[in-house]
């Protein structure tokens, strides 16, 4: 039996108190960075298939969260897990966020948590890569 990895979690942008034009441009830049990584058929470590951004369906006026969802099943990541890391931060370095979470469940070494929070309150693309943390929760299968 193949030793199964998924992956999944979410960025988010908060859309607090913006012009519409500025809005729609934070929108249209993540969606394009997204858009534009490779297809599925070539087998990256990510793809534009694993990510949706679904436009908001309620406007809740002056404060909006916008929220990015991904995820897929590998087959054993944690061995390239520094080169997923590598690839995800190098997608959070071009777009617009304010956190980021990622779900990595495996089934020998538990799951593992990783949060990126912006420094500066949100991320502009071309900024450094935010905070990084780590939480590791080993749950037992058996039990």
């Amino acid at each position: 039996m193949a030793q199964e990895s998924v992956v999944y979690g979410c960025i988010t942008d908060m859309l607090f108190a913006r012009e519409k034009g500025d809005v729609d441009e934070r929108r249209d830049n993540n969606q394009l960075v997204t858009a534009s990584l490779p297809s599925a058929e070539d087998w990256p470590l990510l793809c534009r298939e694993m990510f949706s951004a679904p436009r908001p369906a309620i406007d809740f006026g002056d404060c909006q969260t916008d929220v990015i969802h991904f995820g897929s099943s590998y087959k054993a990541i944690e061995h390239e897990w520094d080169e997923w890391l590598k690839h995800f931060e190098k997608i959070l370095h071009k777009m617009y966020w304010v956190t980021a979470t990622v779900h990595l469940q495996t089934a020998y070494n538990g799951t593992h948590t990783f949060v990126w929070q912006a420094d500066d309150g949100d991320h502009i693309p071309g900024q450094g890569a935010g905070s990084l943390r780590c939480e590791w929760v080993r749950e037992d299968a058996l039990g």
